[in-house]
């Protein structure tokens, strides 16, 4: 019997994605209606999260005033729905399920990340995965740990279980310590100015391209 792309596990995970970006999308805009400003805030976080990495996410929520519980809970479901798609995407890709060049080239940069970090994780198993997730550095996170899980064979569960508790864990880590900093030191600005410029960094070429490009069109 001829399997289709709902029948595979990474199928549904993929229609997951969607379904979570269909609620954010609704939340979002019920927001817009009652506090346009926090409806701004919850697109800014995604975005942030989308280039930079949670520790944005994060800052740009206590900079706005969110409290514990929503600033964890939002960032978490944030990461929960952008491994969906990544996670999905890479298998889907590997597998010839989907072929998009786009796609593709994506997935070949994940994949290159991820295999200069998988010999040192493999021994470790569940918990190496966790750590590696929750460790605050630039290389690791949800997106490479749970392709990592998938090249040494971790099993669905014991991959994204590994996977979200040590997002989960390492969510709540930053937002004490920004939270602390903010707090007793007024310091969170700075940090949260470094780490967008750290962010930027990589992208400075393609936004410099872009910028130019957009004044030649002008010119015309």
């Amino acid at each position: 019997m001829k399997h289709t792309l709902i029948n595979t596990i990474e199928g549904r995970l993929l229609l997951s994605g969607f379904f979570l970006s269909a609620l954010l999308m609704v939340f979002s805009i019920s927001y817009a209606i009652i506090e346009i400003q926090i409806a701004k805030i919850l697109i800014l976080v995604l975005v942030a999260h989308t280039v930079g990495g949670r520790a944005a996410g994060i800052g740009l929520c206590i900079l706005n005033g969110f409290g514990a519980f929503p600033t964890i809970l939002y960032n978490l479901y944030i990461e929960v729905l952008i491994v969906c798609f990544t996670y999905a995407g890479f298998v889907l890709s590997t597998t010839n399920y989907l072929r998009n060049e786009w796609l593709i080239k994506l997935m070949a940069r994940l994949t290159g990340k991820a295999l200069e970090q998988k010999d040192k994780i493999k021994p470790f198993g569940w918990i190496g995965i966790f750590l590696f997730v929750m460790a605050p550095l630039p290389v690791t996170g949800p997106v490479v740990g749970s392709i990592i899980g998938y090249m040494l064979r971790l099993s669905l569960f014991r991959n994204f279980s590994a996977t979200f508790l040590g997002t989960l864990t390492a969510i709540i880590i930053w937002f004490y310590c920004f939270d602390f900093l903010e707090q007793r030191f007024h310091m969170i600005q700075y940090l949260f100015a470094a780490i967008v410029i750290i962010v930027l960094i990589p992208y400075l070429k393609k936004i410099k391209k872009f910028i130019a490009d957009n004044k030649d069109k002008r010119n015309k």
